[in-house]
Parts: structure tokens; C-alpha cells; sequence
């Protein structure tokens, strides 16, 4: 991450904490310390103010920490974590620290609020994640060429699907490709569900071989610089049953009318119904379960959440995934899903694979 990018995600989060009484914010999230750092070691703790940015880290990383974070002042702590923070703590003069209590087990609690050497500990509560809802230019690069090579996953794998082949072996050939173009490895644990397994909604890829006449559903997505990609196709190997056919095109409606609607102003609730509500029109409401999407970034799953409970209000620069489903045990199932970036009225759609009907 540039410099520039980092320095105006730190004044996002000190606008914030402008609004409130802390002295100091201790991040310890992963996904929170590399988004506001450019850290992506394995071992960090971020204690930031309104005029400062420490760095503390293990001699493992100093090298690295001062390579990537170079507008933070790295501190190297040996032995007790807790005294290198309090170090920290008792040189910046903090008394009002506010912690990630999301991110925190009960007992690591009650440690660092028993030997911390502050005068009080607020939760921050979501407030540290907020701040990347809303994907900046950087990100947005790193996402596109996430999905740009799960796209080209998928067009590979289409060409290795055949009876008698299993689930785990395309699972593997789909994570190799994604490799060979320059993803990490993959963002989640790639489903590949075939037959009845693709009525299970997260049917990861099983020693299963592929049938004709078998419907298959490959939900996957590549992690390219930290950031993921989140993409879902179903296709059916030979003729597939009527009802699976008409069970596609009501998810493929659904599907391309419920990113239409993901606009600015809108909640995510208000976008899971549209999608909802045409699948229960067609009478398979009670077959589709799971929210309708979710947000995608430096974690697989983050806000905001697209979903029958989902109050976040689309902005734009928001990216989330549009994937509406219908299960049928003994039958098979049905999942279309895209990424898609809120602008405006005007959504974007990340992801370019085809979606029609696709009989290998």
C-alpha cells in the first residue's frame, strides 16, 4: 500500500476519534493493523493518537515492519508483549485506551485490563472495521485483479470437468490455477458440490465423482495481495432435470435484478428482498436460507451484509457479493453470485464469467 493511502486511512480513523474521549487506540485485528499500516506480518499491535502511530512488533518483523510501515515508529518489543506496550503507553502518557473487543478473548481481557498501565479501557466496538466498508482506489485495484483471476479460473475448470472426476480433484485444480496467476492461494475453502451435494449451500469439495446429469455448484474466490475475491457458478454436466432448469432461470433473474438494485441509499435489507421476494413468488421461498450477500475485502466476510436483518446503508465504494440460492434435498441446488461495487444508481459488476445455462 502507497504511503499516501495509508496516511488518509489514519486521518479517517483520527476523525473519529475526534468525536470521542481517547487518548490512544490499540488495534489487534490482522485485517484492521494491515489496512491501517501496510503491515502484513503475523505479529503487530497498533497504538495510534492524534499525532502519533506506533508499531509494535517482535524481532522476527522489525525489518519488515519498517519496510512497510514507514510512517509508523516501530517499537520492538522482547519477552512480555505487555510490557512493550506499556512501555508505549507510559511514553505517550495514554490514560483513555480504547481496545477491539471484538477481537479479544475474555481472558486476554482481563490480562491487559489488569497490568495495562492506563487508566481505562473503552471498547470500540465496530468502529475500526467501518472504516473499510468503503474500498479506496487501492483496494479496489487489488479486488479487481482478485476476481480477474477467479474469472479465469472458472474458464479453465470448465474444460477439466467430466464424469467420474471428483470434487477434491477440481478443487485442487482450481487453487493450483489461481496460484499460476498470481493469487496467494485461495480466499476460503473452496466448495465444488455435485448431485444432492449441491442442495448443501457450503458442500465443500468431497471425493464425490461427478455424474451425468448431476448439477455442480463452485463457489471459490483467489486471494491476491491480502485482498479476496468471492465468485459462485453452477453448471450441469449433461442434460440436467426439468425442475433444475426452471430452478436456474428463477436464481438467474433473481440474481441479475437484485444487483441492479444494489444502489447508494439503499439497505442491505431492502436488496436481500428483492431477491427473496421473487424466489418465494415462484414458490421456493422456504429454499432459499441464507442472506443474499455480504461484504468482500481484506476478510471473505464483512460488513455490510446483504440479508433479511442487514441495516447498513449502501455508499458508495461499498463492494459486496449478490448471491441468491434455491436447495432442494434429493433434487440439487442453484447459486448464482457476482461482486459488485455500489456507485450511484449505476452498480458495477466485478465479476465477468457468463451466467447462462451451461450444460458440459
Amino acid at each position: 500500500m502507497s504511503v499516501e493511502a495509508i496516511r488518509k486511512r489514519l486521518s479517517k480513523l483520527r476523525n473519529k476519534m475526534g468525536k470521542t474521549k481517547l487518548d490512544a487506540v490499540l488495534v489487534t485485528k490482522k485485517e484492521n493493523y494491515t489496512y491501517l499500516s501496510g503491515f502484513t506480518g503475523s505479529s503487530a499491535w497498533l497504538i495510534i493518537t492524534e499525532s502519533k502511530a506506533v508499531l509494535v512488533t517482535d524481532f522476527r518483523y522489525t525489518g519488515q515492519a519498517e519496510k512497510q510501515a514507514p510512517d509508523y515508529e516501530i517499537s520492538t518489543y522482547r519477552g512480555s508483549i505487555v510490557k512493550g506496550l506499556n512501555d508505549v503507553f507510559e511514553s505517550m502518557d495514554i490514560e483513555m485506551l480504547g481496545f477491539e473487543d471484538a477481537n479479544l478473548t475474555v481472558d486476554k481481557y482481563t490480562e491487559y485490563r489488569e497490568k495495562f498501565n492506563v487508566k481505562e479501557m473503552r471498547a470500540l466496538g465496530g468502529m475500526l472495521d467501518e472504516l473499510r466498508e468503503i474500498k479506496d482506489n487501492e483496494e479496489l485495484r487489488l479486488i479487481k485483479k482478485a476476481v480477474e483471476i477467479a474469472d479465469d479460473t472458472y474458464t479453465h475448470i470448465l474444460g477439466a470437468i467430466k464424469p467420474g472426476i471428483a470434487e477434491v480433484e477440481l478443487a485442487a485444480e482450481m487453487e493450483y490455477h489461481m496460484r499460476k496467476l498470481g493469487a496467494s492461494g485461495a480466499s476460503f475453502e473452496t466448495i465444488v458440490a455435485s448431485g444432492n451435494r449441491s442442495s448443501m449451500p457450503h458442500g465443500v469439495a468431497s471425493e464425490k465423482k461427478l455424474q451425468l446429469g448431476e448439477a455442480i455448484t463452485m463457489d471459490f474466490g483467489a486471494l491476491y495481495n491480502g485482498y479476496c475475491s468471492d465468485m459462485t457458478r453452477t453448471v450441469f454436466l449433461g442434460k440436467p432435470e426439468e425442475e433444475l432448469k426452471k430452478i436456474y432461470k428463477i436464481v438467474l433473474d433473481a440474481q441479475i435484478e437484485a444487483s441492479a438494485g444494489v444502489k447508494k441509499g439503499s439497505s442491505g435489507k431492502d436488496i436481500d428482498m428483492i431477491a427473496r421476494n421473487m424466489i418465494a413468488k415462484e414458490g421456493y421461498g422456504e429454499n432459499f436460507g441464507h442472506g443474499l450477500g455480504h461484504g468482500v475485502g481484506l476478510e471473505i466476510h464483512e460488513e455490510p451484509r446483504l440479508s433479511m436483518t442487514g441495516a447498513k446503508i449502501m455508499k458508495n465504494g461499498m463492494i459486496v457479493t449478490v448471491e441468491p440460492g434455491i436447495y432442494i434435498d434429493g433434487l440439487g441446488g442453484v447459486r448464482i453470485e457476482d461482486m459488485v461495487v455500489v456507485k450511484d444508481d449505476r452498480p458495477v459488476i466485478l465479476t465477468s464469467s457468463a451466467k447462462e445455462l451451461t450444460v458440459i
